[in-house]
């Protein structure tokens, strides 16, 4: 396992290196956003590759890492070609930008860091894969790939929903409060959260090495989504935007779907 995880780690360093000069030479690090679903799918299948026998759970668990991670790339890369520079990062490489230090600090401040986070993160995947060998399925892998379904549907439709909405000229100014978003601000983070809650119960069946050495990953990805980078910063100064945000954040939940207040 030592070897996958080190031979994962060279493999996501190097990759990330590639990308950091093209960013360097375009001027826009914003399609990072992409390269983190595509990321864990790309450490998910070297992993699997890397088995002499990989057996069904292994199967599985690259399989869940690998479909989730290539949907999330693709939706977050088209989504970039067609808005172009995410405001967030022109704010974070701005001071680098004026510099004229725009590499280095793409580098430092982007690339590194995704880096050790994507690996940190892709934890029960590669973990999983590596500790399962040619082992079957059994009954926590099985409710892992429910938990994991129930978290693809949630972020396809509730991305899909916002896509449409944002499309629709009669929207400009309001807000999506309709569909999954009557019963979570955030139904593409939760998403996320229970996909990687899901792979994570399938790994703990490799044992508790696994369960205990990859539980960082999921529990890293919820903090960020909830605490950290997902929703505060999104929705960070939405109410002055969007009228009626305030309210609806009084009625609806933050994270867990749950009915809206009256």
């Amino acid at each position: 396992m030592t070897e996958i995880l080190l031979t994962n780690a060279a493999i996501i360093l190097v990759t990330m290196l590639a990308l950091w000069a093209v960013a360097a030479k375009i001027g826009d690090v914003s399609f990072i956003d992409a390269v983190w679903g595509g990321g864990m799918a790309l450490l998910a299948a070297t992993a699997w590759l890397q088995l002499d026998e990989p057996g069904p759970r292994a199967s599985l668990i690259a399989a869940m890492a690998v479909i989730w991670g290539a949907r999330l790339a693709i939706h977050l890369y088209t989504r970039w070609r067609a808005s172009g520079e995410d405001p967030r990062y022109a704010k974070i490489l701005g001071p680098a930008r004026d510099k004229g230090r725009y590499a280095s600090g793409a580098l430092k401040r982007v690339f590194l860091p995704q880096a050790v986070l994507l690996w940190v993160t892709c934890l029960p995947a590669q973990m999983g894969v590596a500790g399962s060998g040619a082992a079957g399925i059994g009954t926590l892998a099985m409710a892992g790939a429910a938990l994991w379904l129930l978290g693809i549907v949630f972020e396809t439709v509730g991305d899909w929903q916002l896509s449409r909405f944002r499309a629709d000229p009669a929207s400009k100014g309001k807000v999506l409060d309709t569909g999954l978003w009557r019963y979570t601000r955030h139904p593409n983070y939760f998403g996320d959260a229970c996909v990687w809650w899901g792979i994570w119960l399938a790994a703990t069946e490799a044992g508790w090495p696994v369960a205990l050495g990859s539980l960082i990953g999921p529990a890293f990805l919820t903090f960020t989504l909830t605490k950290w980078s997902g929703k505060p910063l999104l929705e960070k100064g939405m109410a002055d935007r969007r009228p009626g945000y305030a309210e609806y954040v009084r009625k609806t939940s933050g994270f867990l779907p749950w009915l809206p207040k009256k």
